[in-house]
């Protein structure tokens, strides 16, 4: 999930929103080695705002936090500075002539680095958003790696919208699917079938993705082939109303702006590591080697948006990354700018989502390796009374109108949770409905296997994918 497992490197909220729950913030992005100015989210374009307004800060392209400022008359080139004015009061700048343009190292040790450039297959999922989507993959062909495909898996669409959008703008650039069975995780399961390179990267159509993101996920995959998921940072594209302003200090999305790196071998000693698997990113930015996810039987389709459990299709592939004894690595790199909901009543839902797909996660887990429910058990309580506590500590940061809205979204969070294993319950009986009335979607992803019976790894010797069978089953 996002919120409930959520790491949080301070009690109070960041910056941007901490002086009312009111305050609109304009997002715009600034490296420190480019003196042209300001720019929108994504790159794609200049940007001269006027208010109250929120920086990401980089130094030749890499991410080093937050800061924010207020406009004034003097106009753009007055903002920028006290931008950087701020940057270097607040962040840890390295000097320009220090610092270099190479990805952060991950904690990992290197090991057996592959030869040549690492294929990434990309799947966007999406639902009768066409105007989201456009923006979304506008934004992803601006990249520019050039070992790239992208897919588009259009949901259980109402219409051929999605279909025409795809045809007439980005014909032979972008491979159309469908998937008619509802749910994220079967959507994600059509676009992992059909997927040819060697990492399967997932955006959502409510993105605005980096002119790095495809970059930074293949050099943090290439550097070590232990590493079989990798997460990046997600950044707000816009804090207009309230709602979007209120969901970043109940925490948001973001995980940071230090490269981490988890494994049951690295953590030996956390009973934890593999169920507080929030703290390793979010579904909006995630990328897997393929063979890996496809070998574990691709996304449970009982979990997931568009299914009774609401979400946690991300989580539990996390936690099978780890339990299959990979490494996942949080790059913060690999960055997004993700659209919050824009109202009261969507956030309140999508908090209360939050809260679904995490007990639906830990009810999916525990199905798969019920060894693990004694251990699970003793642990939840403390683990609870901790949430609890970093949610408390939060909304006491600021106003007393700001602090009762903050602990009202976690009730809804908390109250979410305690409804996640019924609404996998359901759903899982609803996916075996599907299966049995024909309507067959990619319930699980069945592996490929060499005659020996082992999963074969992402591509056969022609250079095909492999292990893109389809089975329908619905775990």
């Amino acid at each position: 999930m996002k919120g409930s497992d959520r790491r949080t490197d301070a009690a109070c909220p960041r910056p941007a929103a901490r002086d009312s729950l009111y305050t609109p913030v304009r997002v715009v992005d600034l490296d420190l080695d480019e003196p042209s100015g300001l720019r929108s989210p994504g790159g794609s374009g200049a940007d001269d705002p006027d208010g109250r307004v929120l920086a990401l800060v980089r130094l030749h392209g890499h991410p080093l936090g937050l800061v924010t400022a207020t406009g004034t008359a003097g106009g753009t080139a007055a903002l920028r500075r006290a931008l950087v004015d701020a940057a270097h009061r607040e962040l840890p700048v390295p000097a320009l002539s220090t610092a270099t343009p190479a990805a952060r190292p991950s904690r990992v040790a290197r090991a057996r680095v592959p030869a040549g450039p690492v294929t990434v297959s990309v799947i966007v999922c999406t639902r009768d958003r066409t105007e989201s989507l456009r923006s979304c993959l506008d934004s992803l062909l601006r990249t520019g790696y050039p070992h790239t495909e992208v897919l588009v898996v259009d949901n259980a669409p109402r219409d051929d919208a999605t279909e025409r959008l795809v045809a007439a703008r980005y014909r032979d650039r972008v491979r159309y699917l469908r998937e008619p069975v509802p749910g994220l995780a079967r959507a994600r399961n059509r676009g992992l079938a059909a997927a040819g390179g060697e990492v399967v990267a997932f955006a959502d159509d409510d993105l605005i993705i980096d002119a790095g993101w495809v970059e930074a996920i293949a050099r943090t995959f290439g550097a070590d082939d232990r590493i079989a998921c990798v997460t990046g940072l997600v950044l707000p594209a816009e804090l207009e109303t309230p709602a979007q302003v209120a969901l970043e200090q109940y925490g948001g999305y973001s995980r940071g702006f230090a490269a981490r790196d988890w494994s049951l071998r690295l953590q030996p000693d956390d009973p934890l590591v593999r169920f507080s698997v929030g703290r390793f990113g979010s579904g909006a930015n995630m990328a897997f080697r393929t063979a890996v996810v496809r070998g574990f039987g691709g996304f449970d389709p009982a979990t997931g948006a568009g299914t009774p459990a609401r979400g946690g299709e991300e989580l539990l592939a996390f936690f099978q990354t780890l339990d299959t004894g990979h490494t996942v690595a949080y790059q913060p790199d690999a960055i997004v700018w993700h659209r919050h909901p824009r109202t009261a009543d969507a956030l309140g839902r999508q908090v209360f989502n939050f809260g679904v797909g995490f007990g639906a996660y830990l009810t999916a887990a525990v199905a798969r390796r019920p060894g693990v429910l004694l251990e699970l058990a003793r642990r939840v309580p403390g683990g609870l009374r901790q949430w609890q506590r970093v949610r408390r500590d939060r909304a006491r940061c600021g106003p007393a109108g700001r602090e009762l809205a903050q602990l009202r979204l976690g009730r809804r969070e908390l109250g979410g949770m305690l409804v996640g294993p019924f609404g996998y319950a359901v759903s899982v009986w609803r996916q075996r409905g599907w299966d049995a009335g024909g309507r067959v979607g990619p319930g699980r992803i069945a592996p490929a296997r060499d005659d020996t019976g082992r999963v074969r790894g992402g591509r056969d010797d022609a250079g095909q994918a492999g292990g893109g069978q389809v089975d329908g089953g619905a775990s």
